[in-house]
């Protein structure tokens, strides 16, 4: 094996270590319910937990164990979870406020905030303990343009001083992280992060506390028929009786939602663990211990491991899945280029998942032929998915206040079935491009 590979090597996320993929709380799948979510990720979960609260009796349907999606396979980091444009595109107005009106794209911003708002009341109502800590975020500006682009679009990250957004020139970016790499960069101190799989586990057992949930693993929908006034929803040899169905697979989105795939883009995100580090180093790297991503098109993002021992690094090295171990070595390739200091430093873990890409860069939530749905976390799910979940449930019971992000048109492309053949080109020309950005931007 390769000397940047710890002999110990292990290709399932780290955050595994502490809370693995579990069938545990498993029922059969029942014969009715008010509510079928398939897929078990954070949008299912916390859909599953207002509907529940509201009286309602759900069914959670998932094809593998409990945390073995993306949920629990991110690097953990929590944002307002809005793609509104990195590098030279982000000082233009985004074409949103042309295509919704000022006030609608206003209002996803508002929500999008809302979204940090509602992690951290669900994380102390539910008691879960997942290291969340809000000490912002630091992002690094890859070339000098795209420094002047984060001045240039800050009011807006910033979205009426909410966000705590300040800016750092490259001059003072040592204050934040141990390179020189960047050109300076935003600090975002409305941010935060979590270990993703307790998070996951603290849902999970909150759904477990509600005798109107039901919980069943190794359950994969098959199908989805229109019956009577509600639904037939095959799951495994089992078949359920629901009057409304929510699709939240996301990323994993297949059959039996071929409307939905073909609005989803499938991303392989790929991280690495390193093993332990020395504290002196972690403090001289990752300065304030805040999460730290860059604005390149093929993304990096990093931060300190919650017992901030390891650094745990991640990027969109590739657009489709590939082996954890080439990806692996990408990874840390790319991390040398950031820290050469941490050459020699061995790789515990490295991992992949699939996160979800949407056409217009928006997250959705919505209904389609009586089905609800809700997608589209664009790598920034874990707040955002969460708090999407809550809105379609609440949705779905009836509630009045309807979301800003409920029925935005939902594009797609001609030809794309949801099979991404598309993907090695795009991600060639985003490396070619970034390429470029570093030569003459």
């Amino acid at each position: 094996m390769d000397e940047i590979f710890h002999p110990d090597l292990s290709t399932d996320p780290y955050w595994w270590l502490a809370a693995p993929p579990t069938a545990d709380g498993s029922s059969p799948v029942p014969d009715e319910t008010d509510v079928a979510i398939v897929g078990s990720g954070y949008t299912g979960l916390n859909a599953a937990i207002e509907l529940a609260d509201r009286g309602f009796k759900v069914t959670v349907l998932e094809a593998k164990e409990f945390g073995h999606g993306a949920s629990t396979r991110s690097g953990g980091h929590v944002s307002s979870g809005l793609n509104l444009g990195k590098g030279p595109s982000a000082a233009k107005p985004s074409p949103l406020i042309s295509t919704l009106g000022q006030e609608r794209y206003n209002g996803l911003l508002d929500e999008a905030s809302q979204s940090m708002d509602r992690i951290q009341m669900m994380v102390e109502r539910e008691n879960i303990d997942c290291h969340l800590t809000i000490g912002g975020r630091f992002v690094a500006a890859f070339t000098r343009s795209h420094y002047d682009s984060l001045v240039a679009k800050m009011p807006v990250l910033d979205h009426d001083g909410k966000a705590g957004c300040r800016m750092v020139p490259r001059e003072r970016q040592r204050e934040e992280i141990g390179t020189d790499y960047y050109h300076g960069g935003m600090v975002v101190e409305r941010s935060g992060k979590l270990h993703p799989a307790l998070y996951y586990r603290g849902l999970l057992d909150a759904c477990r506390r509600r005798p109107n949930i039901t919980l069943c693993a190794y359950a994969p929908v098959t199908s989805i028929e229109a019956k009577g006034s509600g639904f037939r929803v095959t799951a495994g040899k089992a078949e359920l009786r629901a009057a409304d169905v929510l699709l939240s697979t996301n990323g994993y989105s297949q059959e039996p939602s071929p409307w939905l795939k073909r609005r989803v883009i499938p991303l392989a995100s790929c991280i690495i663990a390193t093993e332990e580090l020395q504290p002196e180093l972690m403090k001289r790297l990752i300065v304030n211990n805040r999460s730290i991503n860059d604005t390149k098109r093929v993304l990096t993002y990093y931060r300190a491991s919650p017992d901030g021992k390891r650094i745990i690094f991640g990027g969109r090295e590739t657009f489709f899945t590939q082996d954890p171990l080439e990806s692996g070595r990408r990874l840390y390739a790319r991390m040398l280029r950031l820290y050469p200091e941490l050459a020699g430093v061995r790789v515990t873990h490295s991992w992949t998942g699939m996160v979800a890409m949407t056409f217009d860069h928006l997250p959705h939530i919505g209904r389609e032929n009586g089905i609800y749905y809700a997608a589209g976390c664009n790598g920034s799910g874990v707040a955002m998915m969460s708090y999407l979940g809550y809105r379609i449930g609440a949705s779905i019971a009836g509630a009045n206040d309807k979301s800003a992000f409920d029925g935005l048109p939902f594009p797609t492309k001609p030809m794309y079935t949801g099979k991404t053949w598309f993907l090695p080109a795009v991600g060639a020309y985003f490396k070619t491009m970034d390429k470029w950005d570093r030569m003459f931007g």
